[in-house]
């Protein structure tokens, strides 16, 4: 079964296709993607929208966005853009369907009202600190309010007030009145209006009290029309109270709370508070900094929006929760851009080599395939002359046992060039090898009649006359251990010391210098790299993914403990 049938027969596919067969809602379906404008998204949210969107799509349905913007002090527009140019960059569109939770305010300040008047919600008097003390816990029913019992004129007379900005915030709230010893937290009297006197970035200072998420989001569902309320499992124990809104206020449309199992990426965290601590301590730099999982930095990196919505379609969708390899997201990008990065030369760390029996103002173009497997891609010549830049890896003084490449009296073929053996090492006065003199077989070119002469290894080079200096940065994992957020210790102690390195004067070929930031390359050998947006002048390199997996081992030792404790 391939990654696209195994989308189609996840469980949530399944209870939209009974409910359409059992003519729910008239066979519609409606979704919506309600993400808050308090932070960037990251990978985790892709996997909800992909699902939101998608469900809408196959089943000829249609999905909203919707901001949830209920918390002011914390929401900009600056957010509200950022999402916007995310989920467009992943391949969806909305048309006519962005709405707002504060589209809604005047309507969920109505649905309050009819709760108060049903006696089923109550303005407390009490203190955060009273009513956090008379919750109770997990093991320990909550206690009534003092103010439970008060008349429903009180309560509308209180409420109103609230409303006219007649008291500070903190001096009331307004509660749903359930049940204080139900075992669900949730259900125990929650709040549904709090007093926030802060301008709203929408409606202003029209409002002084804001509506609590639950509350917002069940009755924003409600008024939408959706049919299918997609949220992922931190969600479970809040669907009796979206459940009883229904049930306890005068609607029409009556959505299905189904639960998934959110993404948790190995190597990283997901949660918007974290990344947002991240960021303002300056840990990162910024939300759109290739090393953090939102969808701003992995595009900046060079991430595609298929490999990622492949990604997505290949851990599928479940309930339960469990710890991807970060391998895996990457492996997806990898297999696309093996079959559409041009290949290119790129010395990273360059030393020098100077092959003194060519002639000095010799210049030659050598043929160069642009793709091994793709035709298609056409070629390119790389300029050769008499001193190039090879990878200071690429030569040891004394090599290790089964070394291929460069040392002393030893041969190795520039790739689409020459044979050349080292005749000699020069140092400076340190004792670092600084230049390598070397000869070359000029029966060898790559392509001709002798080129057949074997050598045991073949490395790459670029001219040294007509090499571009460019800066590259190598990013690497932001946290060094699998889970950073296991356990009680400070995530950020898990912090990878190394998760960037600034080269400053590595050399490409030259045809490098007409890059454009939305191409990707594999620089051979050395991984796929794209041109980092953030420096218009196009002069940063950065590497979106290595050749291949290095961490793969300590990936699979870390599931396994995982899967032991699960």
């Amino acid at each position: 079964m391939d990654d696209q049938e195994k989308q189609k027969t996840n469980f949530i596919r399944q209870i939209v296709e009974a409910d359409i067969a059992a003519g729910k809602n008239d066979g519609r379906v409606q979704t919506r993607f309600p993400p808050e404008p308090n932070g960037y998204l990251h990978i985790g949210h892709a996997k909800a929208i992909c699902l939101d969107f998608d469900i809408a799509k196959e089943f000829q349905g249609e999905c909203y966005l919707r901001f949830d913007d209920t918390n002011p002090e914390k929401e900009d527009i600056e957010y509200v853009e950022a999402i916007e140019k995310d989920l467009k960059w992943l391949g969806y569109s909305w048309d006519e369907r962005q709405t707002y939770a504060s589209d809604y305010f005047p309507k969920l300040h109505g649905f309050a009202l009819n709760l108060i008047q049903e006696g089923k919600a109550y303005v407390d008097s009490q203190s955060a600190d009273e009513i956090r003390l008379l919750r109770g816990t997990l093991t320990e029913p909550g206690k009534d309010s003092p103010y439970r019992d008060r008349p429903i004129d009180e309560n509308m007379d209180l409420f109103q007030k609230m409303a006219n900005g007649v008291f500070d915030e903190g001096e009331h709230v307004l509660r749903a009145k359930i049940n204080m010893a139900s075992p669900n937290i949730n259900m125990r009297d929650p709040t549904l209006y709090r007093i926030r006197k802060v301008v709203h970035q929408r409606t202003g200072d029209t409002w002084c009290i804001y509506p609590m998420y639950d509350f917002a989001h069940t009755l924003s569902d409600v008024l939408e029309g959706t049919t299918h309320s997609l949220c992922t499992l931190e969600f479970e124990d809040h669907r009796p109270l979206y459940e009883w809104f229904l049930e306890n206020l005068p609607v029409q449309n009556y959505p299905r709370q189904i639960e998934f199992s959110r993404l948790n990426l190995m190597f990283t965290v997901m949660s918007k508070r974290k990344l947002s601590q991240l960021v303002d301590e300056g840990h990162v730099g910024g939300w759109h900094d290739p090393r953090m999982p939102t969808l701003s930095g992995l595009r900046r990196r060079g991430y595609t929006a298929a490999s990622i919505r492949d990604f997505i379609g290949r851990i599928g969708i479940t309930k339960k929760d469990n710890l991807i390899e970060l391998g895996s997201l990457e492996n997806c990008l990898r297999e696309e851009l093996n079959e559409t990065a041009p290949r290119r030369f790129a010395v990273l760390r360059p030393l020098k080599v100077v092959i003194d029996n060519y002639p000095q103002d010799k210049e030659e173009l050598l043929d160069a395939a642009n793709h091994p497997n793709r035709p298609d891609l056409g070629s390119r010549q790389i300029p050769f002359c008499r001193e190039i830049y090879i990878e200071s890896d690429d030569f040891r003084e004394d090599p290790p046992r089964k070394f291929r490449r460069l040392s002393p009296g030893s041969e190795v073929r520039l790739r689409y060039g020459y044979i050349i053996k080292c005749e000699e090492v020069i140092k400076d006065q340190s004792g670092e090898v600084i230049e390598l003199r070397c000869s070359y077989d000029p029966e060898t070119r790559s392509g001709s009649e002798q080129a057949q002469r074997k050598v045991k290894g073949t490395i790459h080079w670029v001219s040294a006359r007509h090499a571009i200096q460019r800066e590259l940065h190598l990013y690497d994992r932001l946290f060094i251990a699998p889970n950073p957020d296991q356990g009680t210790d400070d995530f950020k102690r898990h912090l990878n010391p190394d998760s960037l390195e600034i080269l400053k004067n590595s050399m490409l070929e030259p045809i490098l210098e007409a890059a454009k930031p939305a191409e990707k390359f594999q620089f051979e050998r050395q991984g796929y790299f794209t041109i980092d947006t953030e420096f218009p002048d196009c002069s940063v390199f950065s590497r979106t993914v290595t050749l291949r997996d290095s961490w793969a081992k300590i990936e699979r030792q870390a599931a396994i403990e995982e899967s032991r404790q699960a």
